[in-house]
This record gives C-alpha cells, structure tokens and sequence, in this order.
C-alpha cells in the first residue's frame, strides 16, 4: 500500500460528520487511473452546476494502490436532472433510483446524494428493521452517514481533485480497517447482506474487521435467510468468483456465516473427520482464484459442484446406507442437495443441471470399456469433469489411476487407445479428437399393428 500522509483542517458539520479534506498533494489518485467515461460524467454534471465526485469503492480501490473495474458518481442532481443531461442514460431500480450512463461496454452509475432520515415526505419504506426502498434525497453529509463501511464513504471532488471525508474513512484505510457506519447490530438488521459484504471485502482488500463491526456477525447470522435467494446467488459469485475466494471461504468459516448460506455443506463439513472434504473444497478455491488473475473464464457451474460437493458426498452414502444401488444413489443425491440448496440460494437450471452432470460422470471414470470410454472422451462435460476428477486427488490419492489414465486418453489415437485398453480398433471406431458418437446399429423394422404373429393380432 502506497505510503501517504495524514491530511490537516477539519471543520464541524454535523454531529454525525465530520468533514475531513485531503488535498491532491496529500494523496495518490490521479485522474489517468479514472476511467474517462467517469471523468465525462464529473464534469458534465460540474458544467451544469451540480456538485459531482467519485464515490465508494473505486476511490477505496485507488488509495490502496489496487485497479477498480467500476467508477460511480455522486451528485445533488435527481435521477430525472441526470438523464436530461446525457441521452445515453437510463434510470433503473425501486429500491434505490439510480441513473445507468451508458459508454459502450461501460456503465457509470450515477446516485443522487440520500438523506439518513426521512421526515415522511421521501420515499423510504421499512419491513421489521430491514430497508427495501431508499430514494429520499438529502446532501453530501447526509450521503455519507447512510453509507455502509467508513472506507465506502470517501468522495473524489472533481472541483479541486482533493477527497472529502465525513466518517472517518480515510484514517481506516490506512490502518487497512473495514468498519460500519453507526451501530453495526442496526446497520446489519436494515441489510443482512452486509454481513457478506463485510468479508468480501475484507477478503479483497486484505483488510481487518474492527472488532466492533465483527462482534455481532456470528449472532445475526440467520437473518441472511431474509435476504432473496436470487440476490444471495449474486453474492456468492461476487464472493467466490473475484479473485479472493479461499480468503472469503475462510471468512465464511469464521464468523459463522457459512451455516445460513451453505448449510448442508457445512454439515458434511464438520462431520468429516479426516478434513479430506475441506483440503479438496479449498484447493478447488485456489486453482479459481488463479484462473481469475489469469484473465481465464471461470465457471459458476464448475464452482458450486465444488462448493456443493461436500454436501454431495454425504447424501450419497447416506442414500447408498438405504441400500440403493449406485447409480440411483447418485442422482437421487444430486437432486437432493440442489434442491435444498434452493431454498436459501436462486441456483438457475442452467448452473445446476451442469453442476449435476460433473458430479454424476464421476463414477464413470472407473470404467475401461472402449465404448464407454469413446463416450465419456465425447461427452461435452467431460473436460470439466475430469478437471473435477483432478481436483479429487486433493481429498484421496485413491483417484490417481483413473486421473493418470484419462489424461493420457484425452491425447490419444482410437488405434493407441484401444491398444491400451487391450482391444483390437474394430474398423467403424472413432476417436475423442473427432467427437462423433459410435454409429447406431439399424432397428427391425415392426411388423404393423394387427398383422398375423402379433401381441395387437391375437
């Protein structure tokens, strides 16, 4: 983290903000590390007479030295002024009215200044304890009190390139300290979720949690229940998929949070002795995490077969326990955790049935039958299961045969394999490089219904 002074002149606003002004030559950012579109936003708005900083994450992101991938903007103006001034705008959300200016690929989201209190003339609605819409309107001060982490709250003035701070922010991203604004049992009761953005971020920005943010976590932990399963599954990917995922699995652990979110994994966790289930969970996070600095693509699927497969593992011999037979097992098993999973976490059909089909082509890894292993080779699952397979050496080396053999078949001729399979390549065989499937041999044609020597004739 770069090294930069404490900054001077603090004025009084508020009792709940104080203003704190760090001059440009007090601090590392500089505008060619700002995203142009964002700079485009600021200045038009300034031009136009509203007040207009960088807000939140990205001016966080950029104290700490670290490349923020989203610019958003904080402004006097409504929604509506802000769409007068660019065409290219449109305003979206009910919960908190925002303006979306549109670059291309690029979205700058623009939020007006709100207020922490209502005086019932806004439109802000409450449901025990928990907030479901904001949109009244209040000043910068104001803004900065209802934001979540003290390190969330600093503003980047286009004005005068100087950072404002009500909450104290600044001097917490120095000390690397994530800390809510106000009472964290309230802050977390109004959203839950912010007790997973919490460890995300401490995760990220390889923050600590002040000790006071912390305490209540574990202790309201059962009301992330509250919070949609859709938005819960949007969590996890941002938790899992950004770089940071064994760092936040460990936060996860450690604040107790991982029970509500995961709760059958979390059983089959704390009841495998040997720690096999977790060492194979942990170094799947690693390799992710390594495909997410590589710029690869990682896939949501592929994670929560990882993240599931603890919870997998247990219904199965659980299944299998009952005395049915494997193949049975295993997709009862499949279907078992997935839907019980749903009922805390929106996993859409197009992640679940992969995630399912990776766990189920496990059991055909053992098999040696040329067939079989033409259509396994072929099967458009197979890379991600045997990546999965791989993965398993992690829990039990027991897999390492089976791992060493499909690797080489994946780079094999349909001549060599079968030679390693101890067959002879009958002449209408196809290889894995070739992907087509085994020819289908032709039907009798039926006799038609009520000829003589028919079931339907007699």
């Amino acid at each position: 983290m770069p090294a930069f002074p404490r900054s001077t002149g603090i004025t009084a606003i508020t009792p709940q903000a104080t203003l704190q002004v760090i001059p440009r030559e007090q601090h590392p950012i500089s505008r060619k590390d700002i995203s142009p579109n964002a700079l485009r936003v600021l200045y038009r708005l300034r031009d136009a007479g509203f007040a207009a900083y960088l807000v939140g994450g990205a001016v966080r992101d950029l104290l700490v030295g670290q490349h923020p991938k989203d610019f958003d903007v904080a402004t006097d103006a409504t929604p509506e002024q802000v769409k007068q001034l660019f065409r290219n705008c449109r305003l979206i959300g009910r919960r908190f009215r925002l303006a979306h200016v549109v670059f291309g690929g690029e979205i700058i989201e623009v939020a007006t200044f709100r207020a922490n209190s209502d005086d019932g003339s806004g439109d802000r609605e409450m449901d025990n304890g928990r907030l479901v819409r904001d949109n009244v309107y209040g000043s910068i001060e104001e803004d900065a009190v209802r934001r979540d982490f003290t390190a969330n709250a600093l503003y980047y003035a286009i004005e005068d390139f100087s950072v404002r701070d009500y909450v104290g922010g600044y001097e917490d991203v120095l000390a690397r300290r994530l800390k809510l604004i106000g009472d964290p049992e309230q802050r977390y009761r109004e959203d839950p979720v912010r007790m997973l953005r919490a460890v995300r971020l401490a995760a990220k920005l390889g923050f600590s949690i002040d000790e006071g943010t912390a305490e209540p976590i574990a202790r309201l932990a059962p009301l992330l229940a509250q919070a949609a399963p859709a938005r819960l599954f949007e969590e996890i990917l941002k938790l899992f998929l950004s770089g940071h995922a064994v760092a936040s699995f460990e936060g996860l652990e450690k604040f107790g949070l991982l029970p509500v979110l995961l709760p059958e994994t979390a059983a089959a966790l704390a009841s495998n002795r040997s720690g096999a289930l977790r060492r194979m969970l942990v170094e799947g996070l690693r390799g992710t995490d390594a495909r997410v600095r590589l710029d690869e693509p990682a896939s949501p699927a592929f994670l929560f077969a990882l993240l599931l497969w603890p919870a997998y593992c247990r219904a199965l011999i659980g299944l299998q326990a009952q005395g049915l037979d494997a193949e049975d097992a295993a997709r009862r098993a499949a279907d078992r955790v997935t839907v019980h999973q749903l009922q805390s976490v929106a996993l859409p059909r197009r992640f679940s049935l992969p995630m399912q089909e990776i766990w189920l082509l496990q059991s055909r890894f053992s098999t040696r039958q040329r067939r079989r292993v033409m259509r396994l080779l072929a099967h458009p699952r197979f890379r991600a299961a045997y990546d999965f397979l791989v993965l398993r050496l992690a829990a039990s080396d027991s897999h390492a045969v089976d791992v060493d053999f499909w690797r080489e078949a994946q780079h094999q001729s349909g001549e060599e394999l079968a030679a390693a399979l101890g067959v002879a390549q009958p002449p209408d065989s196809y290889t894995a490089e070739e992907g087509a499937p085994p020819s289908k041999r032709r039907r009798r044609r039926r006799r038609r219904s009520g000829s003589a020597g028919s079931p339907a004739g007699e």
